[in-house]
């Protein structure tokens, strides 16, 4: 049975107008004025609503091992939280530690999701170390369908690559016609931060911000491009969370250097004073890069509305108020991480659209069409065309409500935005074409969700 979208206001990061969308099986098959339909073809009427592409976030962590524990999420509920607010393709790291083998770290990451998922995913692979055996294990990841890894500028000795390893990391990439994406700070200026702070007796979440301030995310962003720049590799910059290194990353692409920029949606909306807050409190806000200074906030708005941030992730990494609680007696011992796969569309749709400055297109753009074709998923994502896979969210921009963690479907018992307002929501999301959200609840098929093979850009001529 098909399925026609009749009168909504279709929304890409180009075009707005009035039409109906058919889908047939998977793909959308016609878009039009009075499209005739098959017998038996679902009729949703859209009037008064946009129909968005689905939204793609190119920065979850569902399946994670971090600081002693364990991020909560499943893929079933991750995914389905994703699919309520509007997302329907996650691509998450995949990031086995320095001591482990990376081959089988991205077999376990793929276990965790097939047949698990109700949206299609993909994932960004960590190079935690680079040895006489990493490079065969990445040309083998590559050839089987993930072409973009993950470097961290942080967390020596568990994540953290070296100089030499980034280097040799981007200069394989380039070869490959890989992205690399980065965390981007400085590792040993950090832990020396921290053992200061420690010695000092400041132990509270207040303290983890000035550990990692903003001149050491500068640093990391400033190395990053000039490791890019000498490869020639193209890079991406992740959750990027303020001016100093929002500046290192605009000069670098001025010079020419192949450097998009990702900020997520934390860091569009709280400030450092919600992770500054005394007890657990602050702890559910700590997350790395840090909350900022507010003047910070909107210093990223209008950087996203004039396209210098590229795209908005969230940087999803859930876990409960029990695990926070393990930083109770070190700020450096709470797992870092703030849930918000759920939020991310609503959100910003309503901070930044709704209530703000930002323009539909554009917010398609950074939340859609600017993921799909940075990391090989367009057209087959991020678009509303002919052929294109039928993931689409119908929008309705009436509806009002509140962000509160007894009603997400995320597996955590708080929200690092409750009581946020929200104006609109997804009223019907689609993934290639089988309806998983009607009117804010998943009514879908959990397993719907499929692996997102790609191919590498291959290098031009430098």
């Amino acid at each position: 049975m098909g399925l026609l979208l009749k009168n909504g206001e279709i929304v890409t990061a180009t075009e707005r107008y009035v039409a109906d969308v058919y889908v047939a099986g998977e793909t959308i098959a016609r878009i039009g004025q009075n499209l005739d339909v098959p017998a038996g073809t679902e009729v949703i009427d859209c009037t008064g609503k946009f129909v968005f592409p689905g939204f793609i976030d190119p920065h979850v962590h569902i399946y994670l091992p971090f600081m002693g524990t364990f991020a909560r999420d499943t893929y079933r509920t991750a995914s389905v939280a994703a699919l309520t607010g509007g997302t329907t393709t996650l691509i998450e790291m995949c990031c086995p530690s320095r001591g482990e083998d990376a081959l089988e770290g991205y077999k376990l990451w793929k276990s965790k999701a097939e047949g698990q998922s109700a949206c299609d995913y993909a994932f960004h692979m960590a190079v935690s170390r680079f040895d006489e055996g990493t490079e065969a294990q990445l040309r083998e990841i590559v050839a089987d369908g993930t072409t973009s890894f993950k470097i961290f500028l942080s967390y020596k000795n568990f994540f953290g690559v070296t100089d030499d390893e980034m280097y040799q990391t981007l200069k394989l990439a380039h070869d490959l016609g890989v992205i690399v994406t980065a965390h981007c700070e400085n590792a040993e200026l950090v832990g020396r931060l921290q053992q200061k702070l420690l010695s000092e007796g400041k132990t509270g979440p207040e303290w983890h911000e000035p550990s990692r301030p903003e001149v050491v995310e500068m640093e990391g962003t400033t190395r990053f491009c000039t490791f890019l720049e000498t490869t020639g590799a193209r890079g991406y910059v992740v959750h990027l969370s303020c001016v100093p290194a929002l500046k290192a990353a605009s000069n670098a692409k001025k010079r020419g250097v192949k450097v998009s920029v990702e900020s997520v949606l934390p860091h569009f909306l709280l400030d450092k004073t919600m992770a500054e807050r005394p007890g657990v409190q602050g702890m559910k806000r700590v997350m790395s890069p840090p909350l900022r200074q507010k003047h910070n906030l909107q210093a990223l708005w209008e950087a996203l509305a004039a396209g210098e941030v590229d795209t908005v992730g969230t940087d999803h990494c859930p876990f409960t108020t029990e695990q926070k609680l393990m930083g109770k007696d070190a700020f450096t011992a709470i797992p870092n991480g703030i849930p918000g796969v759920e939020e991310r569309v609503p959100l910003i749709y309503t901070y930044g659209v709704s209530r703000g400055s930002l323009s539909l297109n554009r917010f398609v753009d950074a939340l859609s069409t600017r993921p799909a074709k940075l990391f090989g998923l367009y057209p087959k994502k991020g678009t509303i065309a002919l052929g294109s896979d039928a993931d689409l969210v119908v929008y309705d921009p009436a509806y009002r409500g509140t962000v509160s963690a007894k009603t997400h479907k995320t597996n955590t018992d708080y929200s690092g935005f409750e009581g946020f307002e929200v104006d609109g929501r997804p009223s019907l999301v689609t993934v290639r074409g089988e309806v998983q959200v009607r009117d804010g609840e998943f009514v879908g098929t959990i397993g719907r969700g499929q692996f997102l093979r790609r191919k590498p850009e291959l290098p031009h001529a430098d």
